[in-house]
């Protein structure tokens, strides 16, 4: 990871839809920016704060994810998001933090994550994301850590 090479949200805050390699019961999300002592301007008020991350199954469908690339199944209950975890991005800590999310491992697999920025550490244009990492357990029954 080296400064600037990052996924940057336009503003203090922003959303990204995450489409894992396959359907992952979900247990924990990590989150990485850089140390402080490696910024350019010695600074990392660019970092995440509070974030949430959310599922649901109506993105599969949009994202035409089903088999053979064709929209897959949705049930009544994929009409809303819903709430994983909420978490804070602590830029005092290590720049690698893992947030376990409620009810880990969840029991339904999901094959897309959202991952909600709601503020950053006071930098007005830009959130930068280093990476992310999806844990959990795929649906048949391999473990899974996928990254971005």
């Amino acid at each position: 990871v080296s400064p600037g090479s990052c996924w940057a949200l336009r503003g203090h805050q922003g959303q990204v839809v995450i489409r894992l390699p396959a359907r992952v019961h979900l247990s924990a999300v990590t989150v990485q920016h850089i140390h402080k002592e490696a910024s350019p301007s010695g600074t990392v008020v660019s970092a995440p704060r509070d974030m949430a991350v959310f599922v649901s199954l109506c993105w599969a469908l949009l994202a035409g994810s089903g088999p053979g690339g064709r929209p897959g199944q949705v049930d009544a209950d994929g009409e809303e998001e819903t709430l994983l975890g909420t978490f804070t991005y602590d830029t005092a800590r290590e720049a690698i933090q893992t947030f376990r999310l409620k009810n880990a491992p969840f029991p339904r697999a999901f094959s897309h994550i959202k991952l909600l920025v709601k503020n950053n550490w006071g930098n007005p244009v830009y959130t930068c994301i280093y990476r992310v990492q999806v844990h959990g357990k795929m649906a048949h029954g391999k473990m899974a850590h996928g990254k971005m």
